[in-house]
């Protein structure tokens, strides 16, 4: 079947290489892994797991996601540069389905003034690309980058030579989030009228969302022949971000009945996954946001909770059950028990073993003292802000945060006093002053660890709803130019900023394995408060 025949649409999810890279999203190995197992959960047919070539850290992640996960075709993005496609050809060996995933820009503006080469060099260098990467694997993608603002002529040109050099996907890239649908629409109608065998491969679309329209683009594609959609999760990347996979999927599904279309995807693991990406990247879900958000299913208006209270219907086009929200919210209470809990997770889509179900519940029944309710977004927060989806059961990096000491008033100078643990077992007092009792507590952090970070956002939403409800922090810092975002969470909402500090200060040490502890002081400088 070709691919411009087919009912099916594929999936190809870039979350972890296109959509790592919007600032402070950066993820370790272990929290690429644990992305791609939610991945492969979720059946999504590609995992575009990195670009090999970029960094070591990129041919590692993409080597171990490689080996470890298996179901989807694992893929690794390649200039068509031959060092390129040499790195995601080893980085990709122990994949059971693997491809190589090359591009080159065609558009005028990258050929004059990034790349300056002419149109015959740009078909080249694609054509020469491709037959590299099928010497290494028989599945070869090809991206024209920048396609969309490429003289149609010209890119039905390219297009028809990597097709001839053996490429079996070719995508066609809306690289800045410049198109509108219609125009998109008729670029792919005009390839599919005047490149020659063109019937015999699959077309991609890969859009950004500059203009709000990467959805409605992708989904324009679709309906003009491409038959393979990249996507990120929660619609993360570059600038202002990539096609949201949950709502292209959800449309495609919702819609069925004009794309006429399916789409392998298990649907109710979209809104763990989703949840499990925000809280690794740090980049909250807007409340406001199509299918994941908070909202997407909350009805306030009187007229609204009237129509649904007597059919759902009336004001819902998606069941929340669907893409993987209970229907029910107020959830158990101290004096559950652990066998409930366990249903309770399985329920909000989290595969947790006994270790990390262990762990997840002593957490729960300590929020369980503190809270007169508990909800389903609390049970979330513990699973995706404790480390319970860790590997590491210790944290996150070398500092745990033991002691939190505040003290704090109106015309009073605040105070903070930390007592920190080092993963070598020794253990560090300090304490510092502020404007305010967060400044007090991130300046104690930082003189505890020896890490000196410039704060640039400080992010404070509820998890849940009432007067108990934990709140969750995000906090965006600069460590000498790099962007890091840093989560925590707990009912007091300083404790919570500080968790988030210190979230970042471990990230910034797993980067500097080098980091000592700064030297204990001869006296000891715990402050009581």
């Amino acid at each position: 079947m070709s691919g411009l025949e087919q009912d099916r649409v594929i999936i190809f999810d870039t979350t972890l290489r296109d959509g790592e890279q919007a600032p402070g999203c950066s993820m370790t190995l272990d929290e690429k892994l644990r992305v791609a197992s939610a991945l492969r959960d979720l059946r999504v047919d590609v995992i575009e797991a990195g670009f090999a070539a970029a960094s070591p850290g990129d041919f590692d992640a993409v080597q171990a996601i490689a080996t470890e996960i298996s179901g989807p075709v694992i893929c690794s993005l390649a200039r068509c540069h031959p060092n390129d496609i040499e790195r995601a050809a080893a980085a990709l060996k122990p994949a059971q389905r693997s491809r190589i995933h090359v591009f080159l820009a065609t558009s005028e503006i990258h050929r004059t003034y990034k790349l300056h080469m002419a149109k015959e060099e740009i078909i080249r260098r694609a054509v020469e690309g491709v037959q590299l990467a099928r010497k290494h694997c028989a599945d070869v993608e090809f991206s024209a980058e920048d396609a969309s603002r490429t003289e149609p002529a010209f890119l039905a040109d390219v297009v028809a030579a990597v097709i001839a050099a053996g490429a079996r996907t070719v995508n066609i890239p809306d690289t800045l989030g410049y198109t509108v649908p219609e125009e998109f629409a008729a670029l792919f109608g005009y390839l599919r009228t005047h490149v020659r065998g063109i019937e015999q491969v699959m077309l991609s679309v890969h859009c950004h969302d500059d203009l709000g329209m990467a959805v409605a683009n992708s989904l324009a594609a679709v309906s003009a022949g491409a038959r393979q959609v990249e996507c990120t999760i929660n619609g993360i990347g570059e600038r202002a971000g990539n096609c949201s996979l949950e709502e292209v999927v959800m449309a495609l599904r919702t819609r069925a009945n004009h794309y006429g279309l399916e789409v392998g995807v298990e649907t109710r693991r979209l809104y763990p996954t989703s949840r499990l990406v925000s809280s690794i990247t740090g980049m909250h879900v807007p409340r406001n946001k199509a299918v994941v958000g908070e909202n997407a299913f909350a009805h306030e208006s009187g007229i609204h909770q009237d129509g649904m209270l007597k059919h759902a219907s009336t004001y819902e086009i998606m069941n929340p059950e669907d893409i993987g929200i209970s229907k029910s919210n107020l959830v158990l209470g101290k004096h559950s028990g652990r066998h409930a809990f366990r249903e309770r997770v399985q329920q909000l889509g989290f595969n947790l073993d006994d270790e990390q179900i262990n762990q997840a519940f002593a957490e729960f029944k300590k929020l369980a003292d503190r809270k007169k309710e508990m909800f389903d977004g609390d049970i979330e927060a513990i699973i995706m802000n404790t480390g319970v989806l860790s590997a590491d059961t210790g944290g996150s990096g070398p500092w745990e945060m033991v002691e939190l000491h505040i003290s704090a008033g109106t015309g009073a100078i605040a105070a903070a006093a930390v007592r920190m643990r080092h993963a070598d077992g020794q253990i560090v007092d300090e304490a510092s002053v502020g404007d305010g009792p967060v400044e007090a507590a991130f300046k104690a952090l930082e003189r505890a660890t020896g890490i000196s970070l410039d704060l640039r956002n400080f992010e404070l939403r509820s998890a849940t709803t009432g007067e108990d409800a934990q709140g969750e922090v995000t906090v965006t810092v600069s460590d000498n130019g790099q962007c890091h975002r840093g989560h925590g969470v707990s009912t007091d909402i300083v404790e919570a900023g500080a968790l988030a500090y210190l979230d970042v200060i471990n990230r910034v040490c797993r980067q500097q394995p080098a980091h000592k502890p700064p030297e204990s002081p001869a006296e000891d400088k715990t402050v009581h408060l």
